[in-house]
């Protein structure tokens, strides 16, 4: 059978040729959008009398029994139709004869496949703002146990200063927080109508474009023709929003890879969301996590595809755009999969506050409380940080820990050294004093904690 587009050609397709520029195996996924986007066009073209209103119903009871069998699975598509739109035109014609060659009118494939692709993002970013919710709930959900577990702090993977659990878990409830603003703002720049752009000049029709756009949910029109079929910024915002999520994700799972194994022993993760090895019995591997941290990469690879592919293109429409969908599809499916399982991964995670206790208790990371402690009765905090370097180092060099230390002992360093050092020595007494706004002292953590749940 010839192609709708066939009267100017002299021979067919090349086989080949349609096979490879044939994108149906992909965009079929935009099959829903599609016909919601063309029972809109169909009911304007029907209501500014550019076809009969009979036609007009015709043609959407036409697109309803088609959708209906997309349902029920009774559709195949065809290659040699090439996408989505062909191929929903095909069928429509067939269902209902001739009058279904008159969807088409004032529209192209170009705004009808942006249309498609705005009405596919903004549903699946709504999801995934969901989605992201539900992260959130889990930390705040963990945090809320753990105000008063005490866990090691790091700077360069060193252990830096003590801090609250909650806190720490509470530090990524935040950057989850940013990139849900980010999703939600990017509707904006997704929530534009190109329908009745046609191929790039607009059209000879007195079409309604506002009308569709009500009819479709969109709060805008495109006002440049050109730009309406040409833009895939709102693709390049989301790719990028998303780059910065799968990195919070990443960082995330990096520290419950650390935190399970059997050096740090700070979490365990439940046997759901784990597997073990072939070889050796004893394993229990944090897979899931571990994915989450490889998925980065695809991620941040199709950004960078859709930049490579758009930073040549000339006005309006090239055929190169049709490699922007892939992209989109994969990094929706990936974050959805991902996200779906980081939250109840998170929620059943066992903390193990007795081994992060232990390890706060066998460590330097308290050393800098004793030069505030100094600080305050009066030794210039410079001083005051090189005697308790020299502390520290005798403290190592004695196989103790500053705790273990007797008070003769620091009084070698300074006379400032008094019984209430152990005080402020003591790890809850060292997170407690942090009590500056967003610290990790444990009042501040409680009232950061409430501002988190309403954000939720």
């Amino acid at each position: 059978m010839s192609k709708l587009w066939g009267g100017r050609f002299t021979k067919p397709t090349d086989k080949l040729v349609e096979e490879y520029t044939s994108s149906i195996g992909f965009d079929v996924k935009l099959v829903l959008q599609d016909i919601q986007g063309s029972k809109a066009h169909v009911k304007m073209l029907g209501k500014c009398s550019i076809i009969t209103e009979e036609e007009a119903a015709q043609i959407t009871e036409g697109l309803q029994s088609i959708e209906k069998k997309i349902e029920n699975e009774e559709v195949e598509f065809s290659v040699e139709d090439e996408d989505i739109h062909m191929n929903i035109e095909k069928l429509l014609i067939e269902e209902i004869g001739p009058v279904g060659g008159k969807l088409h009118t004032g529209r192209s494939r170009n705004d009808q496949v942006a249309t498609d692709m705005h009405l596919y993002l903004k549903e699946k970013t709504n999801q995934l703002i969901g989605l992201v919710e539900a992260v959130q709930k889990a930390l705040a959900d963990q945090a809320e146990h753990h105000v008063e577990t005490i866990i090691p702090g790091y700077t360069h993977l060193q252990r830096a200063q003590p801090v609250s659990f909650a806190h720490h878990l509470l530090a990524y409830f935040w950057m989850f927080e940013r990139d849900k603003q980010r999703l939600q703002d990017s509707i904006k720049r997704i929530d534009w109508s190109p329908l009745g752009a046609a191929a790039l000049a607009g059209t000879p029709y007195p079409v309604d474009r506002k009308m569709t756009a009500e009819a479709l949910g969109f709060e805008n029109v495109y006002p440049n023709s050109l730009d309406a079929v040409s833009d895939r910024d709102f693709i390049l915002e989301f790719l990028s929003i998303s780059s910065i999520l799968i990195t919070h994700i990443s960082r995330l799972s990096e520290e419950l890879i650390l935190w399970s194994s059997q050096e740090f022993d700070f979490i365990e993760l439940d046997d759901a969301f784990c597997t073990g090895s072939s070889i050796m019995p004893q394993k229990k591997n944090p897979d899931v996590p571990e994915l989450l941290r490889g998925k980065t990469g695809r991620i941040y690879g199709n950004l960078m595809g859709l930049l490579t592919l758009l930073k040549g293109l000339p006005l309006a429409y090239n055929k190169d755009m049709q490699e922007d969908k892939e992209g989109m599809f994969d990094t929706v499916e990936t974050l959805d999969g991902a996200l779906s399982l980081l939250a109840p991964m998170l929620a059943s995670m066992e903390v193990k506050g007795a081994n992060m206790r232990q390890a706060v208790n066998e460590d330097y990371s308290n050393a800098t409380d004793i030069a505030d402690y100094l600080a305050v009765k009066g030794m210039p905090f410079r001083d005051a940080h090189a005697v308790i370097g020299q502390v520290v180092l005798y403290a190592i060099e004695q196989g103790k820990y500053l705790l273990e230390l007797k008070l003769d002992e620091y009084q070698q360093f300074s006379e400032l050294f008094e019984d209430d050092i152990y005080e402020k020595l003591a790890p809850d007494q060292v997170v407690a004093a942090r009590s500056s706004e967003g610290g990790t002292g444990f009042k501040q953590v409680k009232e950061q904690l409430d501002l988190a749940k309403k954000h939720i």
